[in-house]
């Protein structure tokens, strides 16, 4: 996984996917003050790296989860990735609504889903884990059996970390933020005394202390 982490890292930098603003911190819907951003959709109007990004996820996917039968996209960001993925494994794929439409069937999970296929979830990033989550309770309660979750980056959050293991979700991404940092350090896109910085928000998001960091 090694070199994965690193080839996806390159690829996220190079087609400027990621954005440093210590100086300047994003806000997410959390409210959570993060140096980085990290916009995976970015990857759909390069395909190069577009082409890394989907067959190592099919890859992945294979590896580690064998038994896998269908792919279920989050929504919004991780339709794409599980239809192109889903093409390139064979497989049919559907996705997850944020909650169930208000007219028609009212559906909240789109695509024909059988009780006791085994699915595996596909997502653009993982932070604190919690949309992934209830993406895998909507699926279990409609008689799945998810297998995990194939993520193109993850944060290691704490909280993500644990939030996935106390709800039995095994992720694994392609790359992540430790990597990220290195080779944007490595890379010259940051500072190598910026790393530590962007390790302490990583660790602790919510001791905002790192935005003083090279003051």
């Amino acid at each position: 996984m090694e070199n994965i982490s690193n080839l996806i890292a390159k690829d996220l930098l190079k087609i400027k996917a990621v954005f440093f603003r210590p100086e300047e911190p994003f806000t997410w819907a959390s409210g959570i003050k993060s140096p980085v951003y990290c916009d995976n959709r970015l990857t759909l109007t390069a395909p190069e790296v577009r082409n890394d990004v989907e067959n190592l996820l099919a890859e992945t996917i294979w590896r580690e989860y064998p038994g896998v039968e269908v792919l279920m996209g989050t929504s919004t960001a991780g339709i794409a990735h599980a239809a192109i993925t889903g093409h390139i494994m064979g497989l049919p794929m559907g996705y997850v609504r944020s909650g169930s439409k208000d007219h028609g069937r009212q559906n909240q999970i789109e695509g024909r889903l059988e009780k006791g296929q085994k699915v595996v979830v596909v997502e653009d990033l993982i932070s604190t884990g919690g949309s992934v989550i209830e993406v895998v309770n909507v699926l279990r309660e409609a008689g799945a059996e998810v297998l995990g979750v194939a993520s193109i980056f993850t944060y290691g959050m704490q909280k993500g970390l644990d939030r996935l293991a106390a709800a039995g979700v095994k992720n694994v991404s392609l790359t992540n933020f430790d990597v990220i940092a290195q080779v944007a350090a490595e890379e010259k896109y940051i500072k190598p005394e910026d790393i530590a910085r962007l390790i302490a928000f990583r660790d602790n998001p919510s001791d905002e202390s790192w935005m003083g960091g090279n003051k």
